[in-house]
């Protein structure tokens, strides 16, 4: 006998963003309990959610846990017949049922009893209010007074059912039932449901349980209007968590708007009225919307109208932000950015642009560049970004073009936040990445030398996002800007943004772990050169000399450490011996020679090449000679070997089957 498992924890609305995470770990805990419970013949374990709903389905639980046999020691073999009687006793049987167990003290007198299984209605009805209670969000909040219960929103009903019967719990008040709640509007308050006829019933009272339902329901409304949205899928994921029964319309707003930068219409639909926006066939924004209602339909175009009267009176707002903020140029508003706090300990705006500017200097970048630096921060006391905090950058970039700048210069203020995430872009133009990196480690720079250094989850100043873009823009911007002389020899930073390099080579670019320990253990200051390297050693690799070579330069390394020998010494042919010793000698100078200003992937072709003859070496030459100048000359022989040949990568690091 097997039974299904549903459970529902209703709420106030869930923040769209939120919902993902909870489902992931709604879906771990339980699998989680299954397997320590004894529990784990759970079959077809799903999650979903709406707003309002966070629910767990699970098939073919078994009805209790399997019995158990336990051993229970009693007296010692040499034990008296009455202790033995005793012990009998106490346990509900004969002395005859009692049996000789050897354990690690002797052999003692023990009875091998059953223990019966736990229902699984009552481990689920103990566990789960700590399950629930157990995801972790963001944030959370009391509702039941301080010291209560914490979950994202209100808990207002909950559903545990193990096949027809009640699981039995109860959270702030709140006991659980077979009683689920449909949509806010179109639906019933209170609704019956079991196991089996739980998404149906849903579905009667206007919630549509499944996200991938929701979106094809989306999807197939906006293919029926008459207009086509601007691909946005990050918007349609979330329209998607925001909505219980979706129904896409579509609305106008006066042509006058467009006289705006389109950047300012499409983030006041998207970011603050979740609308998608809508381009003719041009490819020109068209004075057109799509926005998702969470209702059934739209009769008397109320719905319609509502929209587009918020989206009017945003605006109207916009255009008067636009309007006023030109009343001065980015020069003019230079000195404001003084009263403009960056970090209390590391000074206003002004400070951090002055830096920026000598940082742009530095880097090598031309007038356009400074110029862009210094201005590339004066948004920031601008009305319009005050209100829109994302645009940021793009607005400043959209004032220098309207200010007559040249395009290297506006180009460079509107993406110098770019790259805020490993999938955008770095900036277009070598201005832009020049103020974005001097901005990067500026903040970087500060942050470290006054001890805000990332650690765990906490990263306020999101710093690790700061390196990544450093790293991005370098490596893809092809940039030969040598990173550790800008880092002011701070080794946790220098560290730091190691650590953020290997996460980028092996995370984001998909190289192996040990290739990129040994390209890094080779020296990493410019990271164009950095993954040139990295690419000579992918495509080395399968040649049938290199691992094994890797494999011989790990062994060297360890006889040098063995020998304590650090170099400083030079080999002296005269000492050489005849046959492979000379032989590795003459082949390692040559090879010197021909890579020698080779591109990487040739140079470290013919060091591979020098497999056989080091392999040799090993075969027929002893390391340890008995004479100390051969054995010291030896190993300066091996250590000039490791160093000449490991500037492109420490083969030591190269993980290897030989």
């Amino acid at each position: 006998m097997s039974l299904p498992f549903l459970l529902e924890i209703g709420t106030e609305e869930i923040p769209d963003w939120m919902i993902p995470g909870a489902l992931e770990q709604l879906g771990a805990s339980f699998r989680a309990l299954l397997e320590t419970s004894g529990l784990a013949a759970g079959t077809g374990l799903r999650v979903d959610a709406t707003p309002r709903r966070l629910v767990l389905r699970a098939e073919n639980l078994p009805p209790r846990q399997a019995d158990t046999g336990e051993l229970v020691t009693g007296p010692p073999k040499a034990a008296p017949a009455k202790a033995l009687e005793g012990f009998a006793r106490k346990q509900g049987v004969r002395v005859e049922d009692l049996s000789l167990q050897q354990t690690p003290k002797g052999e003692y007198y023990g009875y091998r009893r059953t223990v019966a299984g736990r229902g699984t209605l009552d481990i689920l009805s103990q566990a789960l209010p700590g399950l629930i209670l157990g995801i972790h969000f963001p944030k959370t909040m009391y509702w039941t007074g301080q010291n209560g219960p914490r979950f994202i929103r209100p808990i207002r009903w909950l559903v545990a059912l193990l096949g027809d019967e009640v699981v039995p719990f109860t959270i702030a008040g709140i006991e659980s039932g077979r009683i689920t709640s449909g949509h806010r509007r179109l639906g019933s308050p209170r609704i019956e449901v079991s196991a089996a006829d739980f998404e149906r019933k849903l579905a009667e009272n206007f919630v549509i349980l499944s996200a991938d339902a929701r979106r094809a329901r989306i999807e197939q409304g906006i293919a029926q209007l008459a207009v086509t949205p601007a691909p946005d899928p990050d918007l349609l994921a979330k329209l998607v968590h925001l909505t219980e029964y979706p129904t896409p319309i579509a609305g106008e707003f006066s042509p006058e708007y467009l006289s705006l930068p389109e950047e300012v219409l499409i983030t006041v639909m998207r970011r603050h009225q979740n609308y998608f926006s809508v381009r003719d066939a041009g490819g020109r924004l068209a004075p057109r919307f799509i926005a998702v209602m969470n209702t059934s339909a739209d009769p008397g175009g109320l719905v319609r109208q509502g929209n587009e009267r918020v989206l009017r009176a945003r605006f109207n707002d916009a255009r008067f932000f636009w309007q006023t903020d030109r009343r001065k140029t980015l020069e003019e508003r230079l000195p404001g950015l003084a009263h403009v706090t960056f970090q209390a300990r590391l000074g206003s705006y002004l400070e951090k642009t002055e830096r920026m500017v000598a940082l742009v200097r530095e880097l090598g970048g031309d007038e356009y560049a400074v110029e862009a630096a210094r201005l590339s921060k004066c948004d920031l006391t601008t009305e319009l970004v005050k209100e829109f905090t994302e645009l940021q950058g793009v607005v400043g970039g959209l004032y220098a073009r309207a200010e007559g700048k040249p395009e290297q210069v506006w180009q460079a203020i509107y993406d110098h936040y770019q790259p805020a995430a490993m999938e955008d872009p770095i900036p277009r133009n070598l201005q832009g990445r020049l103020v974005s990196l001097a901005d990067k480690l500026d903040t970087l720079r500060g942050c470290f030398s006054i001890g805000l250094i990332p650690t765990g989850s906490r990263d306020p100043f999101a710093l690790r996002r700061a390196a990544q873009g450093v790293i991005k823009i370098l490596v893809e911007g092809r940039l030969p800007v040598p990173l550790k002389p800008f880092l002011q020899g701070n080794s946790e930073l220098e560290s730091f943004l190691e650590d953020r390099i290997w996460y980028y080579f092996k995370e984001i670019r998909g190289f192996r772990y040990d290739e990129v320990n040994a390209v890094l253990a080779a020296g990493w200051s410019g990271l164009p050169g950095l993954e040139d390297r990295l690419q000579a050693v992918r495509s080395v690799r399968p040649t049938e000399n290199f691992e094994p070579l890797a494999a011989s330069f790990k062994r060297i390394r360890n006889i040098l450490r063995q020998a304590q020998f650090e170099g400083g010494e030079a080999v002296q042919p005269g000492l050489l011996e005849p046959g492979p010793e000379s032989d590795l000698y003459a082949a390692c100078e040559q090879v010197r020679r021909e890579a020698a200003g080779k591109d990487y992937l040739p140079a470290l072709e013919a060091i591979a090449s020098l497999r056989p003859k080091v392999d040799l070496f090993f075969d027929k030459v002893l390391v340890n000679a008995p004479d100390e100048r051969i054995r010291r000359n030896r190993l300066a022989l091996l250590h000039t070997l490791l160093a000449e040949f490991s500037s492109i990568a420490d083969f030591s690091e190269i993980v290897t089957n030989h």
